[in-house]
C-alpha cells in the first residue's frame, strides 16, 4: 500500500463527496451511452434462467417467501434480465437503459476491493448485427472512460484533489496480454499492463487461451467471449489494477450454442431466456455493469472499499484497518 498518497477525509465530507461522484457519473454515463433509467428486481427465480451464475460456483442467496412458499434468489448481477427488460420497454436502436443494481455474492473473498454487497451501475443498450464488432465495443468502452474522466474533474472543481485519470485507453486481448506475461498469473498480467498504460481494457475473456486456460473464467450465456471485456484502471494508494467494469457485446444465437456446449451447460438451453435467444425473441445489446463503490474508491484514493461502502467486514479486516488508521463506513 502506497501510504504517502493517502489522503485523509472526514467522514462527513466523504459523503458528500460520494454523492457528488454517484450524480455526476450517472448522468454522464446517460448521456455518452443514450440511456433511460429504470427500475430492476433484487430477486429472481432459479427457473426463469435470468439468475448470473458468474464464473460458475458462487452460491447464490436463496430463500422462500411466505405466502407460496416460491424459493427466490438474490441476484449476482443483472446481465440476462436486462436484456428481456430492452424487449418489454421497446427500446429503439441505440438507446438503452440504466439500473442501480444491489446484489449479495456470499463467496466473493474479502479483501481491500471486494465485499460480499455488491453495488453498481447496470446497462444494457439495443445495437444492429453490424455493431457486434471489437470496433463498436472499443467506441462504447472510451465513452465510458470519458465519464469517468469528466467525474474525476468533476469533483477537482468541487474542491477534493482527485486522481488523474488518463483518457486513452489501451485496448489489449487476453492472449496478447498472455504473450507479452507468459510466466504471470492473470492477475499479475492485470498489475504490470494497468500500470504501464494507467486505463486499460483486457478484451476477450472466458474462452481457454494458448496455456489451455481462460484469463478469467466468464458465464457462456450473456456476454460473447470473442466480444467483451474488462475496464482496469491503476489506483496508485494500493499499486494495483482495479476492476470497474465487465462489459461486453451479448450473445447471440451462434455464440450462445458454440459457448454453451463449450461449458457443458446444456441443460441451460430448457430455461426461457435462452429460448428467447434462440428464437431471436430478443434484441441484439451490448452492456455491463460499472461498480459503484469501485468508482468512488478510485477518484477519491481510498485504501479499502469499506471507506465508501457500508457492509459486513470479519475481525481480521477491522483490526488491520485499525492499525492503519483507514476509517471503515
Amino acid at each position: 500500500m502506497i501510504r504517502e498518497k493517502y489522503i485523509k477525509i472526514d467522514l462527513i465530507e466523504k459523503q458528500k463527496y460520494i454523492k457528488l461522484i454517484k450524480d455526476k457519473f450517472e448522468k454522464a454515463l446517460a448521456k455518452e451511452l443514450c440511456l433511460t433509467r429504470v427500475s430492476a428486481p433484487i430477486v429472481v427465480t432459479k427457473e426463469s434462467g435470468l439468475q448470473d451464475d458468474l464464473s460458475g460456483t458462487e452460491r447464490a442467496v436463496s430463500f422462500d417467501i411466505a405466502k407460496d412458499g416460491k424459493e427466490l434468489e438474490i441476484v449476482q448481477s443483472l446481465a440476462k434480465w436486462k436484456r428481456m427488460a430492452l424487449k418489454k420497454y421497446k427500446f429503439p436502436l441505440h438507446k438503452g437503459l440504466y439500473t442501480d443494481m444491489s446484489a449479495i455474492r456470499r463467496d466473493d473473498k474479502v479483501d481491500e476491493t471486494h465485499s460480499v454487497y455488491v453495488d453498481q451501475w447496470d446497462w444494457e443498450k439495443i445495437i444492429k448485427r453490424q455493431d457486434r464488432t471489437l470496433e463498436y465495443l472499443k467506441r462504447t468502452v472510451e465513452k465510458i472512460v470519458k465519464a469517468v474522466a469528466d467525474t474525476s474533474e468533476h469533483i477537482k472543481a468541487k474542491g477534493f484533489e482527485g486522481v488523474r485519470i488518463s483518457r486513452d485507453v489501451h485496448f489489449i486481448t487476453s492472449q496478447q496480454l498472455l504473450d507479452m506475461f507468459p510466466t504471470l498469473s492473470d492477475k499479475e498480467r492485470e498489475h504490470e499492463i494497468t500500470k504501464k498504460y494507467k486505463t486499460v481494457f483486457i478484451m476477450q475473456i472466458g474462452d481457454d487461451l494458448s496455456d489451455g486456460k481462460p484469463h478469467d473464467l466468464r458465464a457462456p450465456d450473456y456476454d460473447d467471449w470473442a466480444l467483451n471485456g474488462d475496464l482496469l484502471f491503476y489506483h496508485e494508494v494500493l499499486d494495483k489494477a482495479l476492476e470497474i467494469s465487465s462489459m461486453g457485446i451479448r450473445v447471440d444465437k451462434e455464440s450462445l450454442l458454440s459457448q454453451i456446449k463449450k461449458a457443458g451447460k446444456m441443460e441451460r438451453l430448457d430455461y426461457p431466456f435462452h429460448k428467447a435467444i434462440l428464437s431471436d425473441e430478443l434484441p441484439l445489446t451490448i452492456g455491463g455493469g460499472i461498480g459503484q463503490s469501485r468508482l468512488c474508491m478510485l477518484l477519491l484514493g481510498r485504501a479499502h472499499i469499506g471507506e465508501v461502502q457500508a457492509s459486513y467486514w470479519d475481525k481480521e479486516t477491522l483490526r488491520s484497518c485499525e492499525e492503519q488508521k483507514i476509517e471503515l463506513l
